[in-house]
């Protein structure tokens, strides 16, 4: 039975994996907070923000130094058993323990909830293109924010997210929870020091299917309607946006439909697809095990071949990405099928193959390469039979179910232990989220413009490729340069040199009829 949600007819409906990082409650003390707890506002009470209030909740439960004090969404809210969970504004409200006629901590304005007092940090998970205002908007007012993936609808908002929290030296966290894995840190350990030879290509993929189409299970009901959703205020189009236009289109532009509202990802006014929602997951945690951040050359390609259901966004598309340290990322999906590609990182040396999958993989096994002089043909296995090294995730050594030994509270875990301590560095930073989006939107770019796109990494903005990625490359193959590295390569010479064979002096060109100099 589906119960529609107002102030005065609430009905309560149902209350409420690796190893989760502590919190000393004594870290907490720096926090001039009341009884020295952490008061999180939840900004965006939809079904992933649910996950969120479960963390809070447990870690409230635990004795944890942390408390949800305030909710905020467009939507009254619904409870439908086994379909819908807490979702909206007073069903989140209650689940967290809030007084429903509480509007400076229970409303559909975030702007209140912004600028209250009592309120430390904000955990933002609205549709993408309420991201970066409310971000930039709580660390202008001395709030630390836990945003949800992908950072931000666009890429001058995602900069402008990352000067705000420089600027105002506030801890952010990007929510990509596969952060918390210790995996990729630990490959990128093992890359850094030449053990895989020059990087040369990292791939990953996302792939998925569904009978109804990608995002269409989100349930739609008569009780979403005029009546109960703020539609104004959803579309955003009375705010503005880091560039001074509205954050989204008129009402006129875009009348409500409960699909373009709960299906949101399907529509580029409000989100980009597989590419914003399933990519910037994949790409955070391998662009930071290669030791890669922003790329230089961005190609996106794909289209809608099946889901024709009036959504904008591709059902199959590749994101190639190049970058300057001489190497390559790959990301590939199609919503319609789920055999994976298969995440794994090339060197010249050995290849990193990631095993298991989900937010804690189990691990990597790196398998070497049998380099020799002639030619060959395609392989289908690993390279050499068995691997040279493996790594076992020691966050599955002792796997509990529960919520607090999921990735989604270590990373609250992490984002928490550094608000205390006022550091920055989260295993999820904002930089690192910028380029993972910036990766992926100027694939979306690329695919809907035809266009090939540079990053100009000293304006910080996307720009239309030319000739001189190719002509760079071939310069420095005509004077036998060496190759660039990875962020933080301390392997030196380490399986980026060819070695020559004996006959090759006898190339080059003859002048005058005369042999070459070397041979």
């Amino acid at each position: 039975m589906s119960n529609p949600v107002n102030r005065r007819t609430f009905i309560a409906g149902s209350a409420a994996a690796g190893a989760a990082m502590s919190l000393p409650a004594a870290s907490y003390a720096k926090i001039k907070a009341a009884n020295e707890k952490v008061r999180v506002a939840f900004l965006g009470v939809g079904g992933r923000c649910q996950q969120h209030i479960d963390v809070i909740l447990k870690m409230k439960e635990l004795g944890k130094p942390v408390e949800p004090v305030a909710v905020c969404d467009v939507w009254d809210g619904q409870v439908v058993p086994n379909v819908i969970k807490g979702r909206g504004l007073y069903p989140s409200a209650e689940r967290c323990g809030l007084k429903l006629d509480d509007k400076d901590h229970v409303t559909k304005d975030y702007r209140k909830i912004i600028g209250a007092k009592d309120v430390d940090a904000v955990c933002i998970a609205t549709p993408d293109h309420w991201h970066a205002r409310m971000a930039i908007d709580a660390l202008e007012n001395g709030k630390d924010v836990y945003m949800e993936k992908p950072m931000t609808r666009t890429i001058p908002e995602a900069i402008a997210v990352v000067d705000a929290a420089a600027k105002n030296n506030r801890v952010v966290t990007v929510g990509v929870q596969s952060m918390a894995d210790p995996t990729w840190q630990a490959a990128y350990e093992y890359i850094k020091t030449g053990n895989i030879g020059h990087v040369l290509q990292g791939q990953t993929s996302y792939f998925r299917n569904s009978s109804v189409g990608q995002w269409r299970y989100y349930p739609l009901t008569k009780e979403m309607s005029p009546k109960t959703i703020d539609w104004d205020m959803w579309l955003g189009h009375g705010i503005k946006g880091v560039d001074g236009e509205p954050l989204g289109p008129t009402p006129k532009e875009v009348p409500f439909d409960r699909a373009v509202w709960a299906q949101w990802r399907c529509y580029w006014p409000f989100g980009g697809g597989m590419f914003t929602d399933l990519f910037v997951h994949q790409t955070t945690h391998l662009i930071a095990a290669m030791g890669v951040r922003f790329p230089a050359r961005v190609v996106g390609s794909g289209g809608i071949y099946m889901e024709y259901d009036t959504r904008d966004v591709p059902d199959t598309a590749t994101v190639v990405a190049d970058y300057d340290e001489g190497c390559q990322f790959i990301v590939s999906a199609t919503m319609c099928n789920d055999v994976q590609l298969g995440e794994m990182i090339r060197g010249h040396l050995a290849t990193i193959k990631f095993t298991g999958g989900g937010d804690y993989m189990k691990g990597f096994e790196v398998y070497g390469q049998s380099v020799a002089g002639g030619p060959a043909k395609p392989k289908s296995d690993n390279g050499q039979e068995k691997p040279v090294h493996t790594f076992l995730n020691p966050a599955l050594a002792n796997a509990k179910p529960g919520v607090e030994n999921s990735a989604t509270y270590a990373l609250w875990a992490n984002f928490l232990e550094c608000v205390a301590k006022k550091n920055r560095q989260t295993l999820s930073t904002p930089e690192l989220g910028a380029a993972a989006f910036s990766t992926v939107n100027m694939g979306v770019q690329s695919y809907r413009q035809g266009k090939v796109l540079f990053w100009d990494k000293e304006k910080r903005v996307v720009k239309q490729a030319d000739a001189s990625w190719a002509t760079q490359w071939e310069a420095r193959s005509k004077k036998r340069g060496k190759p660039n590295q990875i962020i933080g390569w301390e392997g030196g010479d380490k399986g980026s040199l060819l070695t020559p064979p004996a006959y090759q002096k006898l190339e080059g060109p003859w002048i005058n009829g005369q042999e070459p100099m070397g041979s």
